[in-house]
């Protein structure tokens, strides 16, 4: 059987899909991986790991004979896969299968701060609805401007979802897409024109603070911010200073810069919504992310075939 590294955590319907296929190696069971790596790294023939956890260019170093990293997840900014390409080494990703989840939980989180659900939640169970009576009026998420940074699958299906709350929806993009919404090549403009920006765009380095202070200034104080991409992609530290002095009104955030760390201060701040990167935590679109992960791994093997390769890795394709 081939070698399979894995790092991070899976299922245990993959668990067991692939440990028909493959001998599994567990990276966090080890004592220390960096010297088995060292020690038994030419007999790797495929890693799994995800976008968050990634594998680094060293350890990939390590594994000469290294034909495929499966990655579990959309994003890859883990993973250096043009580095992998030129070395001759697939990246695979599991696209579309998770695209309508993420896009339940950016509107989640758009809904849970316009209507104030966290605060409500706490008025009930506090008793301040019979101390003190009814809560603050909160926001209709109804005809709202709603620019959206970063039309691909997901955006688009974000898109597709606020469709029944009426939206004017404005998206920004490295181009122009064939989409019936309103491209916005300046995004500072955009932001300015929007009610709330919903952050869809890949991680990495090329959009690293890509929602810089200027991005927030221009959104404003009545203004929401939703990020359901990367942490890396928002400047984490001017937005909580904007939530802070009011210069932004609130925020739904399922990724974090540092995460699992998140600042002590954006988690006291009452004008925010966060979850724990759990855009695509559901069990049925893990399932099905999961499947597509082992089944790249066991197409690999069979007929050195892949269901869906990151476009870095188109080129180096056999055929």
């Amino acid at each position: 059987m081939p070698d399979l590294l894995i790092l991070g955590r899976i299922t245990p319907e993959m668990e067991a899909h692939l440990a028909a296929h493959f001998a599994l190696h567990w990276y966090d069971r080890m004592d220390d991986p960096k010297a088995w790596l060292a020690a038994n790294g030419a007999t790797v023939d495929y890693v799994l790991t995800n976008g968050g956890r990634g594998i680094s260019t060293a350890d990939v170093k390590q594994m000469p004979n290294l034909r495929l990293i499966s990655n579990y997840g959309v994003g890859y900014d883990g993973i250096d896969a043009q580095a992998a390409a030129q070395s001759g080494i697939l990246v695979t990703h599991t696209p579309d299968v998770l695209n309508a989840e993420v896009a339940t939980t950016a509107l989640l989180l758009m809904m849970a701060c316009y209507r104030e659900l966290l605060r409500d939640d706490a008025w009930v169970r506090s008793g301040s609805w019979t101390e003190t009576g009814n809560s603050p009026l909160t926001r209709t998420v109804d005809g709202q401007r709603v620019g959206i940074v970063g039309m691909g699958r997901i955006g688009q299906e974000i898109a597709r979802k606020l469709a029944p709350f009426d939206p004017t929806i404005h998206y920004h993009a490295r181009s122009e897409r064939n989409v019936p919404h309103i491209f916005e090549p300046d995004l500072v403009e955009m932001a300015r024109k929007v009610d709330c920006l919903i952050v869809i765009t890949p991680g990495g380095p090329q959009t690293r603070h890509l929602i810089n202070g200027s991005v927030i200034k221009a959104l404003g104080p009545q203004g929401t911010l939703i990020n359901v991409a990367r942490g890396s992609v928002v400047d984490e530290t001017a937005m909580i200073a904007a939530l802070q002095s009011g210069d932004l009104g609130w925020a739904g955030l399922d990724v974090f810069e540092a995460e699992p760390s998140v600042p002590d201060v954006l988690r006291a701040l009452p004008n925010v919504v966060l979850l724990p990167h759990v855009g695509s935590a559901t069990v049925e679109t893990r399932a099905a992310m999961g499947k597509l992960t082992a089944v790249n791994l066991i197409q690999h093997a069979t007929d050195e075939t892949v269901q869906t390769p990151v476009p870095e890795s188109m080129a180096i394709l056999p055929g």
